[in-house]
């Protein structure tokens, strides 16, 4: 029958029950549909794998299989259950492989790739002034970084990263990277005291920063924030001012937070507060900030992070690598806080692999409180999932492999020989294996890597650019 002949109230009816029970049947369900032999169609199937779901059970099915109709997750159970009630389009023989969640990586700089080992062996202030800052002012521009964050990309889909927090500059242009490469990210755009490259005072920043967010509201990949450097680089005002539009908005604010001893003393000296003190009385805390670091907050300030709601992204290798300290995961955890993992940019890592992230974090942990039960592998692993993800505020999106959540999933390759034999998947994936070992990366239902074949960026193109820009920031440097 054809709506043209009813009349209109009758019309508006029959779509309102339509349009009632595509909410009710829920994510994917338009897309899942019945086929004619009783079963859904699904876009891809993946089977036979070690299917570790991170899921609020902590299931592991080996093996087992997925069901993805676009962009979420329809289906997770035994390769049996999977087969018998869907027909993919795609099918994916994953045996002899862990299947997982796609790994958050919850702070970097993705453009600074383009600065992989520049100012090694310094502690932070002396790696920022000396090097880092003078770097920027002479190279930073849209094109720098367009192909950095390119360059980035093609590393993090290699090697199981499918969402990334970043902060920079001209942080647009991380967006269209973000979509080419097929990535989800949360970008902030960086609001900070001093002229940079594109922005010659913080107002001019704030005014980039709202003109970024009106133009990707909505995107099913990106979500813009704002990115206040530091409590130190910033005055009060413009750190007011930035948290004003983030709520106004209603968009994520990242911002360094007590990353150094340094930091925490200069603002007891200054302000008589700690940095996470001192941007509580200024109302800049809530459940939209994610603080970068958290590595000198103190019991009342975990407790203060607590109460705001806040998210913490831990950088051990980075904070490593300058010196900066360790920072307190277990109080964090105790506490209720979000806690999420990161890499910092690779200027400080020096690499945007995850894993090693992982593994970093857990031994860090257990040496510095010489207990080997500290940071144990299955905490280590939702720090760079599910964990990741609520502290970023998309907990009921991504972080886990649950039907109904968006189907950023990866596919590590267990058969090599140093994650042989595997009597632990979980363990193995934090404490053996590497960013190499990912053989596929979906990301939103859409595969971006198979078989370590990346299928949305020239991998080639990509270099050349690199290699361009590594003479812009070798003609910047003294000599």
């Amino acid at each position: 029958m054809s709506l043209r002949r009813l009349t209109p109230s009758v019309a508006r009816a029959l779509r309102l029950l339509v349009i009632t029970a595509l909410a009710v049947a829920g994510p994917g369900a338009s897309s899942a549909r019945p086929t004619g032999q009783g079963r859904q169609a699904a876009s891809i199937v993946i089977t036979g794998g070690t299917v570790v779901t991170v899921d609020d059970q902590r299931r592991i099915l080996a093996p087992g299989a997925i069901a993805i109709a676009g962009t979420d997750i329809v289906g997770v159970g035994t390769p049996e259950e999977i087969a018998a009630r869907f027909v993919a389009s795609e099918t994916i023989d994953a045996t002899g492989q862990v299947v997982m969640p796609g790994l958050v990586n919850t702070h970097t700089h993705a453009a600074m790739v383009l600065f992989r080992g520049l100012g090694n062996d310094l502690n932070l202030q002396d790696w920022l002034t000396k090097y880092i800052f003078p770097a920027e002012g002479k190279t930073v521009a849209a094109d720098f970084v367009r192909a950095g964050t390119r360059l980035a990309a093609l590393e993090m889909i290699l090697g199981g990263t499918t969402t990334f927090v970043d902060m920079y500059y001209f942080e647009e242009e991380v967006a269209k990277v973000a979509r080419e490469a097929g990535l989800r990210g949360v970008l902030g755009q960086t609001v900070i005291q001093f002229p940079v490259g594109d922005a010659k005072t913080p107002e001019e920043a704030l005014a980039r920063t709202r003109a970024f967010a009106t133009a990707f509201r909505g995107d099913p990949l990106v979500t813009p924030a704002v990115a206040p450097h530091s409590m130190y680089t910033l005055s009060a005002e413009t750190l007011q001012a930035a948290d004003r539009l983030a709520r106004e908005l209603r968009i994520p604010l990242l911002i360094h937070l007590e990353e150094t001893k340094t930091e925490r003393d200069d603002s007891l000296k200054a302000h008589g507060l700690t940095p996470t003190a001192y941007l509580s009385k200024l109302g800049v805390l809530g459940p939209h900030v994610l603080g970068a670091h958290g590595v000198w907050l103190g019991p009342d300030d975990i407790a203060t992070a607590a109460r705001a709601g806040m998210g913490i992204s831990h950088n051990p290798e980075s904070n490593m690598k300058l010196a900066s300290g360790t920072a307190p995961v277990a109080a964090y955890v105790a506490a209720g806080v979000p806690l999420g993992l990161g890499t910092d940019g690779a200027a400080s890592n020096n690499d945007l692999d995850m894993f090693e992230a992982m593994r970093q974090a857990a031994f860090l942990q257990k040496v510095v409180r010489n207990d080997p039960t500290a940071a144990p592998a299955s905490l280590v692993l939702e720090m760079a999932t599910r964990r990741g993800a609520a502290a970023i505020g998309m907990a009921d999106r991504i972080g886990q492999l649950t039907p109904g959540r968006r189907a950023d999933v990866i596919i590590v390759d267990t058969r090599a020989p140093h994650l042989q034999p595997m009597f632990d998947p979980v363990a193995q994936v934090v404490y053996a294996a590497k960013g190499s070992d990912v053989r596929t990366t979906i990301v939103n239902g859409r595969v971006l890597m198979h078989d370590r074949v990346v299928r949305t960026l020239p991998s080639g193109e990509v270099l050349a650019e690199a290699a361009k820009m590594a003479e812009r920031v070798k003609a910047a440097l003294p000599r």
